[in-house]
């Protein structure tokens, strides 16, 4: 059993190549109500990441950031310049190449700086969330990154410079595959700045356990005794740790979680509301009812219908809203400046 996996598929977490940043000389462009949580891969030369409120982040080749959905941030070769992106010469334009990688030139050319975007939504029903609840920057640095990391964005930026039969298959599971190494790689080598993430549940050795055992049985009917009996840990441990790590009881999770289970097979099967209520763990319709109607604001019979009725699931992101960009294109640097 594989708690994030179940996560990742359960909150309907979708990913969608969108801007490739090409950029010499001086060049910035700002992301603003960028949809969803946006990713940048460096992938050659550097740059410097902005956002309002925060110190600039530099960024070289191989490193990855993850910012929340919805963040305004911007991404040049000179964070002190105060012409930056959004003042001085600009120019809008719409990201059309979301889903395709179309380039973006800024500055002069040829370029040397290259930056692959990612952006990843998920369904805002679900009730267990992994990508709402990460800090304000998820930061993997190229030297303290992993293996599966470096080579994930490899084969993006090779795939994407390089295209070949069936590239659009091969990029569709490449920027899943980037976002879990991703992850992967920040619960190695940021321990404390995962503490009480839901990912930093996992690599807990009592909660992590304790969130595969749920996640594995969850009609049973368990209660934070017989959880901690099935962990070899004391209720009092679990009661303790449980709520630090995850932020809920067990017995709160395991309601969610129930409920996520429920909102999926409502929305992707046929089965009766029997069916789905006893897989779920509980022993009567009505019981069932009444937790999914707290839970998700309508009966079961409700969600179901309107999930059909917007063409059988509740969430895609194959079609994502448009966004802007603002790009400013500055003078080359004189002589002598970096």
């Amino acid at each position: 059993m594989d708690p994030l996996a179940d996560a990742l598929a359960i909150s309907g977490v979708k990913g969608a190549l969108s801007t490739r940043v090409e950029a010499g000389g001086r060049w910035a462009v700002a992301l603003d109500d960028f949809p969803g949580t946006a990713l940048h891969a460096v992938t050659a030369g550097s740059a410097w990441l902005t956002v309002p409120g925060r110190e600039p982040v530099e960024l070289v080749a191989g490193d990855v950031v993850l910012l929340p959905a919805g963040t305004p941030h911007g991404l040049t070769d000179d964070p002190t310049d105060t012409g930056g992106a959004g003042r001085g010469r600009c120019e809008h334009v719409v990201a059309r190449g979301r889903g395709t990688g179309e380039v973006i030139s800024l500055g002069t050319q040829p370029a040397t700086t290259r930056i692959v975007t990612i952006h990843y939504d998920c369904d805002p029903a679900a009730l267990t969330q992994i990508l709402t609840l990460l800090p304000g920057l998820v930061h993997v640095r190229a030297e303290a990154g992993t293996p599966g990391l470096a080579d994930a964005v490899r084969m993006l930026a090779r795939e994407l410079a390089h295209p070949q039969l069936a590239t659009s298959a091969v990029l569709k599971s490449l920027v899943d595959i980037v976002l879990v190494q991703m992850l992967r790689a920040w619960l190695e080598v940021n321990p404390p700045e995962c503490f009480g993430t839901w990912l930093g549940a996992l690599y807990d050795p009592v909660i992590g356990k304790a969130l595969r055992h749920l996640h594995e049985n969850p009609a049973i009917p368990w209660t934070t005794s017989t959880l901690a009996e099935a962990i070899s840990v004391s209720r009092a441990t679990l009661a303790r740790r449980f709520p630090a790590a995850t932020g809920y009881t067990p017995a709160a999770y395991l309601a969610n979680w129930r409920m996520d289970l429920a909102a999926v097979q409502l929305r992707d099967s046929h089965g009766s509301l029997e069916t789905i209520a006893e897989a779920v763990g509980y022993g009567s319709v009505p019981a069932f009812t009444r937790a999914f109607t707290r839970a998700h604001g309508r009966t079961p019979g409700r969600y179901r219908s309107e999930a059909r009725s917007r063409g059988g699931t509740a969430f895609r992101l194959e079609t994502p809203a448009p966004s802007s960009l603002t790009i400013s294109q500055r003078p080359r640097a004189r002589s002598g400046r970096r």
